[in-house]
């Protein structure tokens, strides 16, 4: 991706994100507006179970709201109970309710002594800290003037808790008509709570799915970190929208803050295995510190419970930045795609972990918004479509690579099937031409001594030339065995000697005409076989049939074709034979040896005017 392509997309996000920030800008002061008949209670009148004064009653003391007792209340956990008056808002069709923002942990309410809504749970529990809360007061119980609101809140000190969010304390409360508090309260329960939901089911299934793909990409084990990584995340910010864990709320807050370790350790090993590095050395670490941090909750006293937190905060924090970094400039240095993408988002979870920091050390006000456990996941949802993009590139690749391999596969089988083809018909002609040469063999010593024994020794003439013509027969037979080029030159030579011989014994003339009495080229042994045995029926059939007197023989050779005209100036073929001249006088003999030698033999005739036979052989 070119950089031009970075900053149109970096604009178009920054763009949107001013947008959205806009629209949210002017819903809050719509929302601000619409709060003319709205009561706010900043104050209170707090009664505390100690001190007392000197008749035995208890202190009361006025307080500004809200009210954290990290800050008010140092080490202090039990109950508190807040006391404020207010008139009455106008009568009217909607009812007055009392709008709390945060109560931290438990809440008990009472209008004018009556009790109105009281949490069941008998220990603090720190997870309804960021569950607003809508009461409806009664118009019955409501007086004119100088109405009494008590709220009581049970909660935790800061050094028994894990979070700064969930120590004791109270928010601002606000009175007024239903419909003008229930927006907010459903704008806090949806960013708090039911985002909190949302974000802990989507990560769960992204989680699930990383894990599937670690089972079955098992060399590669970025997955199965991210994967433990999400559903670790899920675990700890289930105590955020679930108000009854089924589990003692000290065992609880003690199990949250022993798993941070395993996430940390999990987000660290995820950037090492997804940049393509491992140290040994940050493995063994790292286990390590997930057995150090709870023997280090185990061996401190429950009043310093939130500095050990606190301190594995500082240190969690600082081993993410470096894992962050590292990673990075790994990637920056091997110029790897899609930097800029990873290194926004890591550097997004650096400040967001940054912040939490800040805020569990008091640098930074409590926010309203929970935002570590609202960003965080989004982050983590983006990274895992990062990581199911480049899975699905990768399977795509994996996939053409395997149609790759399969063709080349075919194509090599298909090679060596044929060069085993090859290999085998060589052994074949290897065997067959061993066979021809031991036959030709045979025929010479056996049949060749005998025939030549008659030759010499019959008295009979007729028996003598018999015997003569098959010893010539068989010596061309067996020179087509052994399977001898012959050159052009000589077999030109040896077919002008014979024929000019037999012609010349029959009275017939004979005029050879040829160019090529040096031609050093060859013909195949077979070639040279067939061609002998063509002209020798052609010489027949002039001797025998035509009755001619002249013979003329021409022989044209060229780069790819032998041709071999012989005409006579015989009678030529009769007319009652038209059409049958592949029955007699050795003219299918002659037409299938051409063929043979994937060459024709064409007959043209006519009564009175001769016999041309044109034999065209390829070379």
């Amino acid at each position: 991706m070119s950089v031009w392509s970075c900053m149109r997309g970096l604009r178009r996000h920054v763009g949107l994100s001013c947008l959205f920030a806009l629209g949210l800008v002017l819903w809050m002061g719509a929302l601000r507006a619409d709060t003319a008949a709205l009561v706010e209670l900043r104050e209170a009148i707090v009664v505390e179970v100690q001190p007392f004064d000197e008749a035995g009653h208890a202190v009361q003391q006025v307080v500004s709201l809200p009210d954290d007792w990290a800050q008010t209340r140092p080490g202090f956990a039990g109950t508190v109970t807040y006391r404020a008056t207010f008139d009455a808002p106008p009568a009217s069709d909607d009812p007055p309710s009392l709008y709390v923002e945060r109560a931290c942990a438990n809440l008990e309410v009472r209008l004018n002594g009556t009790l109105l809504m009281r949490d069941p749970a008998a220990e603090p529990q720190t997870a309804n800290c960021y569950r607003p809360q809508l009461i409806v007061l009664p118009a019955a119980l409501l007086h004119p003037t100088a109405n009494e609101l008590d709220i009581k809140v049970t909660g935790l000190a800061l050094e028994q808790v894990s979070a700064r969010q969930r120590a004791g304390g109270l928010s601002e409360l606000l009175v007024g008509p239903q419909s003008q508090l229930l927006p907010r309260y459903e704008n806090q329960q949806f960013w708090n709570v039911t985002m909190a939901q949302v974000l802990s089911l989507t990560l769960v299934v992204v989680g699930l799915f990383m894990l599937g793909l670690a089972w079955a990409r098992r060399s590669e084990p970025a997955y199965l970190y991210f994967g433990l990584l999400l559903v670790g995340w899920t675990a700890i910010a289930s105590h955020l929208w679930s108000p009854h864990i089924p589990l003692d709320p000290r065992l609880t807050k003690v199990l949250i803050a022993c798993l941070y370790a395993p996430v940390v350790a999990c987000a660290v090993l995820f950037l090492q295995r997804y940049g393509g590095h491992r140290h040994r050395w940050v493995d063994v670490l790292l286990g390590l510190q997930c057995l150090l941090v709870p023997v280090s909750i185990a061996v401190v006293p429950a009043s310093a419970f939130f500095l050990v937190t606190a301190a594995w905060a500082t240190l969690y924090l600082l081993e993410v930045t470096w894992a962050s970094g590292y990673y990075l400039a790994r990637l920056r240095r091997e110029r790897r795609p899609g930097v800029w993408i990873m290194g926004a988002a890591l550097l997004v979870m650096v400040l967001l972990a940054a912040l939490e920091t800040a805020v569990q050390h008091g640098w930074v006000e409590l926010p309203r918004v929970h935002l570590i456990h609202f960003a965080m996941p989004l982050l983590f949802f983006a990274v895992g479509l990062r990581l199911v993009q480049q899975f699905v590139h990768a399977l795509q690749s994996a996939e053409t690579a395997r149609a790759d391999l399969e063709q080349r596969i075919l194509e090599k089988t298909a090679e060596i099937e044929r060069s085993y083809a090859e290999l085998a018909e060589a052994r074949i002609e290897q065997v067959a031409e061993a066979e021809r040469k031991r036959i030709a063999g045979d025929l010479h010593d056996d049949l060749g001594a005998k025939l030549l024994t008659i030759v010499h020794t019959s008295g009979d003439e007729r028996i003598s030339t018999l015997a003569r013509e098959a010893l010539e027969e068989m010596r061309l037979s067996v020179r087509g065995l052994t399977g001898k080029p012959v050159k052009i030159a000589d077999a030109l030579a040896d077919w002008r000697a014979e024929v000019v011989s037999r012609l010349g014994q029959a009275a017939v003339q004979v005029e050879w005409q040829t160019a090529h009495e040096n031609d050093e080229r060859h013909l195949s042994a077979r070639a040279y076989v067939q061609t002998t045995r063509i002209l020798r029926e052609a010489i027949s059939n002039i001797i025998k049939h035509s009755g001619a007197s002249a013979c003329t023989i021409r022989c044209v050779i060229d780069e790819v074709d032998f041709n071999l005209v012989i005409q006579d100036n015989g009678r030529g073929i009769p007319l009652e034979l038209d059409g049958k001249l592949d029955r007699g006088h050795g003219m299918a003999s002659m037409k299938r040896r051409a063929k043979q030698l994937a060459g024709q033999c064409l007959v043209e005739s006519g009564p009175g005017f001769g016999t041309v036979i044109r034999l065209t052989l390829p070379l």
